[in-house]
């Protein structure tokens, strides 16, 4: 186990995925801001660095963060999967990003890589890998959904072939709103609690997965950022950035464990959209472009059949 080597490389994906993204929205003068920030050591210590783009010309809010904090308990979050870790110190290093664009045509993409490690004196340390990343259409297009999904196959194709299924039946499973009953999106990949068969492979796919991230996501983005849209569409747009608000503070694990540990709430809390909205029991008109993400997208789909 090398907690430096995870370090070194979650610093480095971060930078290279704001320096990108910098690119990619192109508004001379909105570079991302970098805010650096700490933990109390009463807590545990540590801390990261938050990089944040609001108002961009293709980016309503974009949030890239670090972190790497250390507790003296397991929040339950944390342990949920296994509980004879409750109580452990721990160690915890991630990069996670949600970005919210403007142009309703372009979805909202959500990444996370992450390494956790449980210690208790006397006893070895217990780690682990986990991560994904999912993508949250307003209006679908069947093209995207099939390169998002055969990028992500192709992330972790080195490390087995039912890594995909078994990890997208995860995606599915876990970004799906009960009190709806739908998904938050179209999916993705998800895992957590990744130990075997060692260390090295396990690195090695949170490095394969974060890599393919860009490839997954940007080539949509720019495909989509100049379709024209209205205000009908923005207001599509806000009522369903709802669903994504009620899914990351009613299930969203990251969210609870930030909060659980003391963890800072405006670097947790980046996540959520700028501008949203809530309609009472709204329904789209039959034969809609609204009406068609519900019916094609919001629905369990092999997408590379």
């Amino acid at each position: 186990m090398d907690t430096a080597k995870v370090k070194s490389y979650l610093e480095g994906l971060q930078s290279r995925i704001v320096d990108t993204l910098t690119t990619l929205d192109a508004i001379a003068g909105k570079p991302f801001v970098s805010d650096v920030w700490t933990r109390p050591p009463s807590i545990g210590g540590g801390g990261g660095v938050t990089c944040i783009l609001e108002d961009g010309e293709l980016f309503e809010r974009a949030g890239v963060g670090f972190s790497h904090v250390f507790g003296q308990g397991l929040p339950p979050s944390a342990s949920a999967a296994r509980p004879e870790l409750a109580g452990r110190a721990f160690e915890a290093l991630g990069v996670s990003l949600v970005l919210h664009p403007r142009n309703p045509f372009v979805p909202t993409v959500h990444m996370n890589v992450r390494f956790f490690c449980a210690i208790k004196e006397g006893a070895p340390p217990v780690w682990w890998f986990g991560g994904g990343m999912d993508l949250t259409p307003y209006y679908g297009f069947e093209e995207d959904a099939r390169h998002f999904h055969q990028t992500c196959r192709d992330a972790l194709a080195p490390f087995g072939d039912d890594r995909y299924s078994k990890y997208k039946k995860w995606c599915d499973d876990y970004f799906y709103l009960k009190h709806r009953n739908e998904p938050r999106g179209i999916g993705g990949i998800f895992y957590d609690d990744v130990h075997t068969p060692d260390f090295d492979t396990c690195f090695a796919m949170m490095q394969s997965v974060g890599d393919h991230f860009l490839k997954a996501y940007t080539p949509i983005a720019a495909l989509r950022r100049n379709l024209p849209y209205g205000e009908s569409e923005r207001a599509f747009q806000a009522y369903r950035r709802g669903r994504y608000v009620e899914f990351n503070l009613v299930y969203d694990r990251g969210t609870l464990f930030g909060l659980q540990s003391g963890g800072r709430a405006e670097s947790i809390l980046m996540s959520l959209p700028p501008v949203v909205n809530w309609r009472y029991d709204w329904k789209p008109e039959a034969g809609s472009r609204e009406a068609a993400l519900y019916e094609k997208f919001l629905v369990a789909r092999d997408w590379l059949a």
